[in-house]
């Protein structure tokens, strides 16, 4: 995508990938097919309700998909990356980085 100035490309940063918790959050899914609600707790350093919102958040978007179960009797939450949100993440990555490298030293 061109744009008439290097700084243009700022604007069109997806805004719900860019918040720094939801950042962490799709960074993470998008190296794994699934995470539980507990990994991602313990590697984002979130707390239990910061993450359910996050989560809401980008599931409102489509870019992940929730998954609510049992393993025994306790409560089991697994999230995973959507096609939508994988090719979102991919043009976020790709329009930070050209923003980035658009500006001069």
């Amino acid at each position: 995508m061109t744009t008439d100035h290097p700084s243009d490309r700022f604007a069109e940063i997806d805004p719900v990938i860019h918040a720094p918790a939801r950042l962490q959050l799709i960074a993470q899914l998008s190296v794994v097919d699934a995470a539980d609600a507990t990994f991602l707790v313990n590697a984002t350093g979130l707390t239990w309700g910061n993450l359910a919102t996050h989560i809401r958040k980008l599931e409102d978007h489509g870019y992940v998909t929730i998954d609510k179960g049992y393993r025994g009797r306790k409560p089991h939450t697994v999230v995973s990356l959507t096609d939508q949100g994988r090719a979102a993440f991919h043009t976020y990555r790709t329009l930070i980085t050209e923003a980035l490298n658009d500006l001069p030293d």
